[in-house]
């Protein structure tokens, strides 16, 4: 590792030096979302094409939905969301 310092700057607009303007301080937009959206598709074809049963293709992709969606929202600053939907799944696995 080189000593050379790391430039850092709280302005979205000075911390990309590559293309300034191209820089909007969006963590998630709708290009991600494609990118997602063409990743499962191609993960659940691919596992489909070489023989994985549909249920077991359903439950990886909802698993990973999952934890996506989680880690946003938690990531998002969502944690009262966050800490909503963990109660639900308690409460629901406990039959309340």
């Amino acid at each position: 590792m080189s000593g050379l310092p790391v430039p850092y700057s709280a302005d979205p607009a000075l911390a990309c030096p590559c293309n300034p303007g191209a820089c909007t301080g969006r963590r998630f937009g709708p290009t991600h979302a494609l990118i997602l959206l063409i990743a499962f598709l191609g993960l659940g074809s691919g596992l489909f094409l070489t023989g994985t049963p549909l249920e077991t293709v359903f439950m990886l992709l909802g698993g990973l939905g999952a934890i996506g969606a989680a880690t946003l929202t938690a990531a998002g600053g969502g944690r009262r969301l966050m800490a909503v939907l963990v109660e639900a799944a308690v409460r629901s696995s406990t039959g309340k």
